[in-house]
């Protein structure tokens, strides 16, 4: 029996030369928890290539829709950065994923932290406005290297404008509005004096991570300093949770 089943390209975007999402058909049987992630590929060479990616869509939707990065010479990304609508995708049965807000202790603010296409888990988590109901407030901190990397920028905008959730795009390597790296913005409190709010503490903030190798152990160590612990594999809920298997780290 095979473990993928095959599926239908819906809507490809291009955010701009390094980043697309794109959707797809979604197979009933096909059951997840939002901030999960699933091997998606192709065949190439009638064989299956597949890596990691985090669904960006609610686990309700009709459709399935992932953020990737462009590699020219990766083995999948330049195959899958040219898909258009109708060609066939493959996606496996097996979603899997540690960003799931069960395994956290409950609390009162909840921050999403984010590099490049680490964002995808955390708009399928804000999309789903249930969310709200755990949290007296969310705040998403998203950073890239380009301004043209702000991939839904304009539907998180739309979020911040109406709930209880505080979006804050950093940059690093062009002139923004926020600037610098996730971790040296907490370290410094900056993300805190802009958004107007307490710095982290322990006894009421929980922190999801997701992006590059080195914000996640930047952030991971600061937090460790605060006294945070992290939710662990045997189930035990913690202060935050972190996730490596996604599309930025292993869409080669």
């Amino acid at each position: 029996m095979s473990y993928y089943t095959v599926e239908r390209v819906t809507q490809v975007h291009h955010w701009d030369d390094k980043l697309f999402s794109f959707r797809c058909t979604r197979s009933p049987a096909l059951q997840f928890e939002n901030g999960q992630f699933v091997l998606i590929g192709l065949m190439v060479d009638g064989k299956p290539l597949m890596r990691a990616y985090s669904f960006v869509n609610t686990n309700t939707d009709a459709e399935l829709e992932f953020l990737s990065i462009k590699v020219p010479d990766g083995a999948l990304t330049s195959r899958l950065c040219q898909v258009k609508v109708g060609d066939e995708l493959l996606v496996s049965k097996l979603p899997k994923g540690t960003l799931v807000t069960k395994d956290l202790i409950p609390g009162d603010r909840l921050l999403l932290l984010a590099t490049g296409t680490g964002l995808a888990p955390f708009v399928s988590i804000l999309r789903d406005p249930s969310i709200f109901d755990h949290f007296k407030e969310i705040v998403l901190v998203h950073g890239v290297r380009r301004i043209s990397e702000l991939a839904y920028r304009e539907e998180l905008e739309q979020l911040a404008a109406m709930t209880r959730f505080a979006y804050y795009p950093t940059v690093t390597r062009e002139p923004f509005m926020h600037q610098g790296r996730i971790p040296e913005q907490i370290h410094s409190g900056q993300l805190f004096r802009d958004l107007g709010m307490p710095p982290l503490t322990v006894a009421s903030d929980r922190v999801m991570i997701c992006g590059n190798k080195a914000m996640l152990t930047d952030t991971v160590t600061q937090l460790d300093a605060l006294g945070f612990q992290r939710s662990t594999r045997k189930g035990q809920p913690g202060h935050y949770l972190i996730e490596q298997a996604f599309a930025g780290v292993q869409n080669a």
